[in-house]
């Protein structure tokens, strides 16, 4: 039996259903800026990634595959069938993934801040052995550095220091459980299958995953699909909630 991640809805139970799903070492937590404007028109289902938060913690490695299953079998729990999708990073991979290989299940589709592909996959090697060395904990300042920019986290350090307590909390094996996953993938070839409206959106100081090449190639490659930048580092969806919001209602309702 595929393990049932930790859900949070918010919002109408008869509205459309709007499945949010973070960044890697994040929880559900990170779409609260988010939440308020959107749960007036959705119901809202956050998710914890498998290995995160208070989602089961199997053993690892895992693909794609793994973690858009695992979905799917909580979405099916739930009795959402067919649901629009936002992504953010790890997030948004699952989201192509779903948008490709289960078509049926995704109505509209929001990429942020994310990646198809990521050319130097040793960079998530040299993440796995990090942790193994010294834990997320060891690692989740200089994560959550790349997050914002560095102005609005001067602004906002009780963010920051929430955002460094999700990494830190986030289980050692399940972190690198998922960075194996990341690590081989590679959906570039299968984005011309994704059939859902798909709005992709960049953060412009996204250092992980900047506007050339990863939200521009996957912006080609989805047919029809639609590149927004907005202001922000990795989590720009946090950063400028606003404007984030408001492209996100122009593309789902």
């Amino acid at each position: 039996m595929t393990d049932l991640l930790h859900t949070r809805t918010d919002g109408p139970e008869d509205g459309p259903v709007l499945v949010m799903l973070g960044s890697l070492g994040s929880t559900l937590e990170m779409w609260e800026p988010n939440l308020p404007a959107l749960a007036e028109h959705f119901r809202v289902i956050r998710m914890d990634h498998l290995g995160h938060g208070a989602s089961p913690n199997p053993p690892g490695p895992y693909t794609m595959r793994t973690l858009g299953e695992a979905v799917l079998a909580t979405l099916d729990s739930l009795g959402a069938d067919r649901v629009h999708w936002c992504g953010l990073s790890l997030g948004g991979m699952v989201g192509m993934y779903l948008g490709s290989e289960h078509p049926d299940r995704i109505a509209r589709l929001v990429l942020c801040c994310t990646s198809s592909n990521f050319p130097d996959p040793s960079v998530w090697r040299q993440r796995i052995e990090a942790v193994r060395a010294g834990g997320t904990a060891g690692i989740a300042p200089g994560v959550v550095e790349r997050w914002f920019t560095p102005e609005w986290a001067e602004k906002h350090p009780d963010v920051v220091e929430r955002a460094v307590g999700w990494v830190s909390d986030t289980p050692d094996d399940g972190y690198i459980a998922c960075c194996e996953a990341i690590e081989v993938w590679d959906h570039r070839d299968r984005l011309g299958a994704v059939t859902a409206p798909t709005l992709v959106i960049a953060g412009d100081e996204d250092k992980p995953t900047p506007v050339e090449p990863h939200a521009r190639t996957i912006a080609a490659g989805i047919p029809g699909a639609h590149l927004e930048v907005i202001h922000g580092g990795h989590l720009a969806t946090m950063q400028s909630t606003e404007e984030a919001n408001h492209l996100l209602l122009g593309h789902l309702t």
